[in-house]
């Protein structure tokens, strides 16, 4: 069963110089299980070794284990999840990837896409690289390895002024640990520490589950290199004006995060309030599409003075790997994750509340369910712009085509998963939902192209197309850092 949803990026964490490095990198990846749950790795540092241990499936399952973390000894260390994909290849994806340099070992975690990989790859494999994996990711070692410099540091400054997209990282070598964000600063990563030991993680829950202090985010364009005299701070890209992903805001970040400044949970809640100005709609109750839909559909009761009422009750113990063996046990695949509380339902208006469509699948049986309950009428509310182009920066969308906002009006949504009404977030609603006045058009704040279309990089790879026998646009592509 497809989801309505744009599928999670992936999670960074790294720590430097911590007696409890793998056991704290554990708790601190198993915070950011929501940005992916496909595997995870932890690579340590101890007194100049490397230990790597990579696994399918999510950390509570693979790494909280004795004998694992035993495996897993040292004072530094980095971790990842990788999120969920289809044709992944399995266990040669999963990082952090490690390597062994002339000057040392490396060990590098990505969140992000890479919009020129393919063709550096390209570039690459004409030179002699041999690559071991299908994740852009590993683009980012060869340059490295490739580079003229002669320091470290410089050599990966050297390599990432030759990516574009959008890219956090969290590297590990010898001596010290080093974090980096493009210029854009597309991706999130914050600094934090705990027992004087510096953190990295992709967000603040991050921290939080370890105790540690938060100190601020990574700036755009901004490499961090942390050793035992401390930290430095190094600006290696020419400055930008941040286009920071504001998806982040509606779905992807936790809701007890603090991004760029903001709580990702009052963020959503005034979503709400600005979709129940925007939209308003004669109703009895406003329900959530649990869970993303939660905060949003607060914000929406309280402004529009209806009740909030859980009028989808969500399984939370549904496994991954559940296989329907026949059609119409595959049929009722979305009642393994959601049913309707009848009795709130019952001959009521009801109001539902989710953070966006994405084929519309879903959606479709989500209101079937709440017809069948007994609901008088049903309304849908999206805490989201229409999401009418694909992710290029490390997010694992549809292509356009098979996006239901690409190719129908609004209208003609509604018609589709049968609602009574249909309405979504204005780009202003959600930009002032997200502490901007209104969205400048000439000059975005932050990157919207899911809505808009409008790409803040250059799309190298996808501007590379070939023509297949069949005389059909086929893009080159690569698996992104977070797959």
């Amino acid at each position: 069963m497809f989801s309505d949803k744009f599928q999670e990026e992936c999670g960074v964490f790294g720590i430097y110089d911590h007696a409890d490095a793998a056991a704290l990198t554990t708790l601190g990846l198993h915070a950011l299980q929501h940005r992916g749950q496909e595997a995870a790795g932890i690579v340590t540092l101890d007194s100049g070794t490397f230990h790597a241990e990579r696994h399918i499936g999510l950390i509570g399952d693979n790494f909280t284990k004795p004998a694992v973390l035993e495996r897993l000894p040292g004072r530094c260390a980095i971790g990842h999840n990788r999120y969920s994909t289809t044709g992944g290849e399995g266990m040669r994806n999963v990082q952090p990837f490690f390597a062994d340099f002339a000057g040392g070992g490396f060990a590098v975690a990505h969140n992000g896409n890479l919009t020129n990989a393919a063709t550096i790859r390209g570039q690459l494999q004409k030179r002699g690289a041999i690559f071991q994996s299908t994740s852009d990711t590993e683009v980012i070692l060869h340059l490295i390895a490739m580079s003229e410099e002669k320091r470290l540091v410089a050599k990966l400054t050297d390599a990432v002024k030759q990516i574009e997209g959008a890219f956090s990282l969290v590297a590990l070598s010898g001596k010290k640990m080093i974090g980096c964000r493009d210029a854009l600063g597309v991706r999130p990563l914050v600094l934090g520490d705990v027992d004087g030991a510096y953190v990295l993680a992709s967000e603040t829950c991050a921290l939080d589950i370890i105790g540690a202090r938060f100190v601020r985010d990574i700036e755009p364009g901004e490499m961090v290199v942390i050793n035992e005299q401390g930290i430095e701070s190094h600006f290696p890209l020419e400055k930008q004006k941040p286009r920071f992903c504001v998806f982040e805001y509606v779905y992807f970040a936790r809701p007890d995060s603090t991004v760029q400044g903001e709580n990702v949970y009052n963020v959503r809640k005034k979503i709400g309030e600005e979709l129940a100005v925007e939209s308003p709609v004669d109703a009895d109750i406003v329900v959530p599409v649990p869970d993303s839909g939660t905060p949003a559909a607060i914000g929406f009761a309280q402004a529009a003075n209806l009740p909030f009422e859980l009028g989808i009750i969500r399984n939370h113990y549904v496994g991954r790997t559940f296989i329907a063996p026949t059609d119409n046990i595959r049929h009722m695949g979305v009642k393994l994750k959601h049913n309707a509380n009848r009795r709130l339902i019952e001959g009521k208006r009801v109001v539902l509340v989710d953070d966006s469509i994405v084929r519309g699948t879903t959606s479709q049986k989500i209101v079937a369910m709440v017809r069948d309950a007994g609901a008088k009428e049903v309304h849908m509310r999206i805490a989201s712009p229409p999401t009418a182009s694909s992710c290029f920066y490390g997010v694992d969308t549809p292509e356009k085509q098979k996006l239901l906002a690409s190719r129908m009006t609004t209208q003609d949504m509604a018609d589709f998963i049968k609602v009574d009404s249909l309405a979504f977030l204005t780009i202003d609603g959600l930009y002032r939902a997200a502490g901007e006045a209104a969205r400048d058009n000439e000059s975005p704040q932050f990157c919207d192209a899911c809505f808009t279309g409008e790409y803040p990089t250059r799309l190298t790879d996808r501007e590379g197309i070939e023509l297949d026998g069949a005389d059909n646009v086929r893009p080159i592509s690569l698996l992104s850092g977070g797959r």
